[in-house]
This record gives structure tokens, sequence and C-alpha cells, in this order.
């Protein structure tokens, strides 16, 4: 068993490159957190329940008995600990550590999909050391099982899964390593993620890592990035963030958002007004639908007005898959350059016995790495284009 160490905050590196990046995954992983033990209700059963809205890092809906109820049995979720989501995350982190340079599907193939079956981590919600393939849920097992047992192409291995937010939860590190570039995010979170996803789900991972590369750009604000978004999305996608942006747009309260949101996004969402019973069309590929999680983090980032605290806890208290959102809206906060309450961000760091801020470190200093990399192809692009007479370079 791995043993309990006490994680600290790093030292600020007073760039806002290394501050954009650390927020975002220390907020996304916070956000998961928080999320992960009231996942698959409603805003009325977690106000029953809790006796109120949930402010901060709470226990495990069952109390004790999370060892043995359903339907969360055997995770441990809550008092902290983080989920699928940011092992995902971490996990692709380390993949951008390998190959230091823009990835793609077979990136994921060669990179990912082996941490995930051969790497012992130390899995939270499991309070032991397992291999990740053992946590993911089913859509993420698809990796697995398509690349590495059925030998696809890892450009099209995604089709066929469910449509779900499984790709999207964690491209986060893709628009960060494309910072303030959210057509480049777009298109390099669609290629990674054509090995895991397809149709609308496939569509919100582009769009995530659109996001966040946005929330980077210096003056970047909610309704900047949400505008980005809709210069990038297509079909239902772009049609369900226009629509569950604009209602976002009339709230300042997560409390009063949190029945005209859900009522927004409804026409869209294929799982239905009961999360865990979903609909017989749920999950399924379409041009005209999309995943609830991405609209829903970009309408609550919009209604915080960017601040984090207020995002993360009005995505929490949407319930349903509100690991995923606050995953989501703790990125884009956070990217924002909104502070992370460093007493959640410790507890979360403890609690999970996971170092948050490493992560963020080594992602910064790979995606100086890929920047330089990215220079040098354009000034040599740049100069045979000369050669040929189509414009002479500039300094």
């Amino acid at each position: 068993m791995q043993p309990k160490t006490t994680m600290k905050p790093r030292t600020p590196q007073n760039s806002p490159l290394d501050e954009r990046i650390t927020g975002a995954l220390v907020g996304a992983a916070v956000g998961d957190a928080l999320g992960g033990p009231v996942e698959g209700y409603s805003p009325e059963q977690i106000l029953e329940r809790h006796g109120g809205r949930v402010h901060g890092i709470v226990g495990p809906w069952h109390g004790d008995d999370w060892r043995t109820a359903r339907p969360l049995a055997p995770y441990h979720k809550g008092d902290g600990h983080v989920t699928d989501d940011t092992l995902m995350t971490h996990a692709l982190v380390r993949v951008y550590a390998r190959v230091r340079d823009h990835l793609d599907a077979y990136a994921i193939a060669d990179h990912l999909v082996p941490d995930l079956m051969t790497e012992p981590r130390w899995i939270p919600e499991l309070e032991t050391e397992a291999l990740p393939l053992h946590r993911i849920f089913l859509a993420e097992k698809w990796l697995v099982t398509r690349i590495h047992y059925g030998h696809a192409d890892p450009r099209e291995a995604g089709t066929g899964n469910i449509v779900n937010c499984g790709a999207a939860m964690y491209t986060a590190p893709v628009g960060l390593v494309n910072a303030a570039d959210p057509r480049a995010a777009y298109a390099e979170a669609l290629d990674i993620a054509g090995a895991h996803q397809s149709s609308y789900g496939r569509e919100a991972a582009g769009v995530l890592a659109a996001a966040v590369a946005a929330a980077c750009t210096p003056g970047a604000t909610p309704d900047s990035v949400v505008s980005s978004c809709l210069s990038l999305a297509k079909d239902g996608t772009r049609a369900a963030i226009e629509r569950v942006c604009e209602e976002a747009s009339r709230h300042t309260d997560f409390e009063s958002a949190l029945r005209p949101l859900r009522e927004a996004v409804t026409p869209y969402d294929t799982v239905g007004p009961d999360y865990r019973s979903p609909s017989l069309g749920a999950r399924r590929p379409s041009r005209l639908h999309a995943i609830e999680e991405l609209p829903i983090a970009l309408g609550m980032v919009l209604v915080a007005r960017g601040d984090y605290r207020h995002a993360v806890l009005g995505a929490v208290n949407y319930g349903r898959d509100c690991d995923s959102i606050a995953t989501m809206a703790g990125a884009l906060a956070g990217a924002l350059g909104s502070p992370v309450p460093q007493d959640w961000a410790k507890t979360v760091a403890e609690a999970s016995r996971l170092d948050l801020w490493e992560p963020a470190a080594t992602l910064t200093a790979v995606t100086r790495e890929i920047f330089d990399r990215d220079v040098a192809r354009r000034r040599a692009h740049e100069q045979a284009f000369a050669s040929l007479g189509g414009r002479e370079c500039s300094d």
C-alpha cells in the first residue's frame, strides 16, 4: 500500500502560463472530488440528503456503508477522493510528458492504453494501489478492448462506443498545451478522441479543449470562451451550448439556474430525466444531440462570472453527472485565472494521496517545449513557402 504523504502547493512561478495550467489542472481535480459523492442524484435529492446545498467537501452518500451500498459499491466517493476523471487527466499528462509534442490517436494507442493496463497507481476510491483499468468506466475500458485486443485503427477505434463525456472529461491538457489557440486545441483533441469516442462525444472533447485554450488567452472572459466554442462547435453540440448559455446569461446565482439550465439542455440530452435509468435512445450517435456535461459546465462558468468557487458549486449541486461537470467547470474557471480555494486543494490532495501540482509543473514544461517546436516548424514552412515564391518571410 502506498504510504500517505502530505501534499503541498508548489511555489508559484509568477508566470501567467504556469498559473493558468496549475489553476486548470488543480481546479479540475478539486471539482471532480467535490462532485463525486453526489454524482447521479438530482438537485432535490442532494438538498434533502445534505439538509441544504453542498458548499464544500462532503462524505459518501451512504455514509459508512459505501463499501456495500448500491449502486456505488465498492467505490469510496466523497471525503475528497478524486474519480476516474482525474485519473484519466493525469494519465494524459503522462503521455504528453513521454511524447513531448502534440498528440494524435496513435499516441493514445502507444502510450495511454499501456499506462491504463500495466502501471499500478493509487486509486483513491478503492483505497488501494491497482491498475487504472480496474477503476475506469466501461466507456474508457473500450480503449483497451478496441485498441489492445481488437487491434482497431486508433483513428477509428471510438466508433461503436457508447457516446458520452468520457473523452471530454480528460481533454483539458490538450487545451493547455495549445494555450490561447482554440482552433489548434479543437483539432488536436478531435484526433486524440477518435481513439475513444465518436459523434457528439468526440465533438465535446474538441470543444472542451478549445474552451480551455480560449480561457488561457490574456484578457479572456467567460463570454469570450463561449464565443470561441460557438465558432468551432458543430451540430447538436453547438445548439446545446448556445441554448444553455443563453439561459445562463439570465442568472447570477447557481440556485436560480439549476432547473432552467436542465430544461435548456433537455432537448439535446439523450440520457433522459432519470440519470440512473437512461432512455432507450441514450448515448447513441446523432448529429442532433449533445452530451449534457459540457454545455452545463460552460453555463455554470457564465452564471458564476468566472468565479471558481461559485462555478464548481453550481456544477456539483446540479447533480446527475456532476463530477464530470465540475471537472470541466473547474478546469475552465482555473484557466481563466480564478483561484482554487487552497483548503479544498490541500484536502483533496491529502485524501486522494496525489500530488495535484506535479502534473501541472510537468505539463507547463512540456507546453513550452511544444511551443518552441511549433515556432521552428512554422518558420521552416514560411521559408519553404517563400522559396516557392508564395510570399516573402517577415522577421
